[in-house]
């Protein structure tokens, strides 16, 4: 599904002539390709799943958000801007992330679910977050936020 949504987006990008949205979603389709390939030495030969598409959306929103902070301590701001257009466009195939309330929400059912009681049990409580919410909540939040309901 997220494969054809990507292709179709970057014809649509070749149409309108529009190169900034194109250069980032030929990023897209060369990283995805490389996990892909890194996903055959494994013996899985269709490729990566959704969920680990969606983990490598995160992970390259998060490169660019590194990459902002450290642009505009050195006053280039014009590269900062550049990697957060490219965030906007990464976030376009990317489903509706959760709001600090819906993550608190979540933990607490996982923390149930988990059938957790201290910090100890915080890898599984994360676990269980990243089977049900792959895509739709930045996991550094809700890291904290385990951590402070197990503690």
């Amino acid at each position: 599904m997220l494969r054809t949504t990507l292709n179709e987006a970057m014809k649509d990008a070749m149409r309108a002539k529009d190169a900034p949205v194109l250069g980032t979603i030929r990023l897209i389709l060369a990283a995805l390709k490389d996990r892909d390939i890194a996903a055959r030495s494994k013996g899985n030969y269709d490729g990566i799943a959704e969920d680990e598409i969606l983990q490598m959306f995160n992970s390259m929103i998060k490169q660019r958000r590194e990459s902002i902070t450290l642009y505009e301590q050195g006053g280039r701001c014009e590269l900062a801007q550049k990697e957060k257009e490219e965030i906007v466009v990464i976030e376009r195939f990317m489903p509706k992330q959760m709001d600090e309330a819906e993550v608190v929400a979540a933990v607490k059912t996982a923390i149930a679910a988990a059938d957790a009681k201290g910090l100890k049990d915080m890898g599984r409580v994360m676990a269980v977050l990243k089977e049900k919410f792959a895509g739709q909540m930045d996991f550094t939040k809700a890291s904290a936020a385990v951590k402070q309901s197990l503690s």
